[in-house]
């Protein structure tokens, strides 16, 4: 689960769906989201395990109930993906469920449980113990190189657009007539926000967002809508856009071109995301009264 992109620091709390909700919560804390999936992980390694497989299969069960949960009250589409995992983890506790209302309800004792062996032959029974426990390993650094891969793909580590950041509109000019930040003005921009290589989001004066695809090429800028229709992929219209950029210093912008087929000349300055309260705050183990904001 991402942490917010740039995008959506300036996104309204209310215009998010309950899934974004959800992800945004668990991404914005990296230390929980870490555990999160290490229960999950240690609780797969501890079933290719014999003697913690039934450790293993508990916190199977504590941790696909918690998903289950939250995958149904949040609207997740894999209901049945999670719903499948935690009864396959009531399968595989039945046979102990008798022996665990004892220790844990009953107040009785509960006898050691003898594992029947695989084969007669306790050497083929020990190389059966390590198959299994180097599949579990292979199963686990598969993982872990497809999540190092993922994410400098797709994730924190993957590649930033050439104008990386959050830009606010200092001046905006069309046809050599300053634009006054008017809030019911729809051709203004607020805030462009460049993040990932190919997109770009710019806020109106209103506060909406705008998703747009964006082309690099020796100092200019293109910018073209998205097509609704198609499917998430950028559509074949012509850029509504063509900019020259440079850049004065690091946090200053300056864009000039044709925007709607009108000269434009937009003056931009960088904010910076780590003063948003979300990225922030950091950690306080003693304070007098919550922070809400």
């Amino acid at each position: 689960m991402p942490g917010p992109t740039l995008a959506q620091l300036l996104q309204p709390y209310g215009t998010l769906s309950p899934a974004s909700v959800l992800w945004l919560q668990v991404g914005s804390s990296h230390p929980y989201e870490m555990a999160l999936g290490a229960v999950e992980v240690i609780a797969g390694l501890l079933l290719f395990v014999p003697r913690t497989a039934v450790l293993g299969t508990m916190l199977s069960l504590a941790s696909m109930a918690q998903v289950f949960l939250m995958n149904m009250t949040f609207d997740v589409p894999v209901k049945l993906l999670s719903f499948h995992l935690l009864l396959i983890s009531l399968v595989l506790l039945a046979p102990y469920l008798d022996r665990l209302l004892d220790f844990f309800v009953r107040q009785r004792a509960s006898e050691p449980l003898s594992q029947p062996p695989l084969f007669n032959d306790h050497r083929r029974n020990r190389l059966a113990i390590w198959a299994q426990v180097m599949i579990g390993l292979w199963v686990a650094l598969g993982g872990v190189y497809d999540g190092w891969t993922t994410w400098h793909e797709y994730g924190g580590g993957g590649p930033k657009s050439e104008l990386y950041g959050i830009w606010s509109v200092q001046a905006f000019f069309v046809d050599g007539t300053y634009v006054p930040p008017v809030a019911t003005d729809r051709s203004r921009w607020q805030t462009i926000i460049f993040d990932q290589p190919g997109a770009a989001t710019y806020q109106r004066m209103n506060g909406e967002l705008v998703v747009v695809s964006t082309e690099f090429d020796d100092g200019h800028l293109k910018l073209a809508d998205i097509s609704d229709n198609s499917g998430g992929k950028v559509g074949g219209k012509a850029p509504f856009a063509d900019l020259t950029y440079s850049q004065p210093n690091v946090d200053s912008l300056l864009l000039g071109g044709k925007l709607y087929g009108k000269p434009v000349t937009v003056m931009l300055k960088r904010m910076d995301p780590e003063t948003f309260p979300l990225r922030s705050r950091g950690f306080h183990w003693v304070q007098e009264y919550p922070f809400f904001r």
